[in-house]
């Protein structure tokens, strides 16, 4: 997420090295780097020249500590402007209604409106404990209707069936009089979406917003969409009385200007952030957070977020047991930690909370990609329980007999092998009291982020 703008960023960084300080001729060939930065990201034009005059106002005849070289000074300024753009009124979902409080969903076609009312509805009954109703009026798609309804199967929340034959307005109305009889506290509409807006559309989801009068109604964007996005954020803003945004598929965008574009010409905060297709991406937006991992700082308060919610406390606890008692690491232990690591979105998702720098690093020490996590859990898988226990029986023979099974090379095997071999070894540091020997190794390698 953002590849390609932290990249240019960085780029403008490095460019002030060696400068001992800022004066008006290296603040206005940065701040051209900045903007060409900001406009290839895809940044609406209008938010480019906002956040370049904002930044260029920080910097300008103001004096600053000597401590700070000329790029951190940059840095901070841009990190400034950014989260003052992307948090002006960002705010937790408004729940603080009579129930049952009603949310509606409306953008454009393949913006990810019905994912994201299971993700949300995901949200509201773990992190809010509320029961959830979900309801399609999108009556041109019925492939829309039953993909909600397996969703909302596979969360344990309520759906309301909706028939295609009848008008979105009516199911609308069916749908909040179903939340009331059944006392539920939430009910999520997702409504149709269209390829290209049109007044038809418009109209219709004006009708339905009228009738059920939501308490949020919230713009599903896709962050991929480019201009399109800005372009549709102005009509959805202009029709309807939005109360914010949800950007989805932001983990596929290496540009990252919609997030900036869309907060300014809707004029309303981003509530969430879609980061991957499984239901447990959707993340609230902190705006302090996507500032730094636009800059390569990383977020890593919400990798640790991530980690403490996924990560099984229990299982944990139990290898940690085994350790201390002697026990060796063994391939049983290595398939529960490839599956937690699944469960949090892959190697991808927690190298991109990594600072940019650091995740370079990461990367240039050969570090597995999710393709060759999901391979190593499929050899490990195609082992016998006593070779997983007794990874030293691991002959040619056996090799042949995993490869075959597993579908890869005996070469894969042997690339397993030896990083298992490496982190045993580590395992075993670790366990006979090595950690502090060991942090002072990792400690020595860790590269500065400016």
């Amino acid at each position: 997420m953002f590849d390609k703008l932290t990249e240019r960023l960085q780029g403008v960084v490095d460019g002030l090295r060696g400068k001992g300080r800022l004066t008006d001729d290296n603040i206005a060939d940065t701040l051209r780097q900045v903007r060409m930065a900001l406009l290839e990201a895809d940044v609406a034009l209008p938010v480019v020249k906002s956040l370049i005059e904002s930044i260029k106002a920080s910097l300008v005849g103001t004096e600053f500590d000597k401590a700070f070289t000329p790029g951190q000074i940059l840095v901070r300024s841009i990190h400034q402007e950014l989260v003052r753009v992307l948090g002006e009124g960002v705010r937790p979902i408004n729940l603080r209604a009579q129930p049952p409080v009603v949310i509606l969903l409306a953008g454009l076609q393949g913006a990810g409106k019905t994912t994201t009312a299971g993700k949300l509805a995901k949200y509201l009954k773990e992190k809010e404990k509320k029961r959830v109703l979900l309801a399609s009026t999108d009556v041109y798609r019925p492939a829309a209707i039953l993909q909600l309804e397996r969703l909302a199967a596979q969360l344990e929340v309520g759906f309301k069936s909706s028939d295609p034959k009848q008008s979105p307005v009516r199911l609308a109305q069916e749908a909040l009089a179903e939340a009331r009889s059944a006392l539920y506290d939430v009910l999520i509409i997702d409504t149709a979406g269209r390829l290209h807006i049109d007044d038809e559309m418009m109209k219709e989801v004006q009708l339905i917003a009228s009738t059920v009068s939501p308490l949020e109604t919230l713009f599903v964007v896709d962050s991929m969409a480019g201009q399109d996005a800005v372009n549709a954020a102005k009509a959805f803003g202009e029709a309807l009385e939005l109360t914010g945004v949800i950007l989805t598929k932001a983990d596929g965008d290496a540009r990252g200007g919609a997030a900036l574009s869309v907060r300014q010409v809707t004029g309303k905060p981003i509530l969430f952030i879609g980061v991957g297709e499984k239901t447990e991406a959707l993340e609230v937006f902190h705006p302090e957070r996507i500032a730094s991992r636009i800059l390569g700082m990383g977020d890593v308060l919400s990798l640790v977020e991530d980690v403490s919610r996924q990560v099984d406390i229990r299982q944990a606890e139990k290898l940690a047991a085994k350790l201390k008692q002697g026990k060796e690491f063994d391939f049983n232990d290595l398939h529960e930690q490839l599956q937690q690591l699944e469960k949090m979105g892959g190697l991808s998702a927690m190298m991109d909370k990594l600072p940019a720098k650091l995740a370079s690093k990461a990367a240039q020490g050969q570090m597995p990609n999710d393709r060759e996590i999901t391979r190593q859990i499929a050899i490990i898988r195609s082992m016998t329980s006593r070779e997983r226990r007794f990874p030293k029986l691991l002959d040619a023979s056996r090799k042949r007999r995993i490869a075959a099974g597993s579908g890869v090379p005996v070469s894969e095997i042997n690339k397993l092998l030896k990083s298992f071999m490496e982190m045993q070894k580590m395992m075993k540091l670790m366990s006979n009291g090595g950690m502090g020997k060991l942090m002072r190794t990792f400690a020595g390698r860790m590269p500065k982020l400016f």
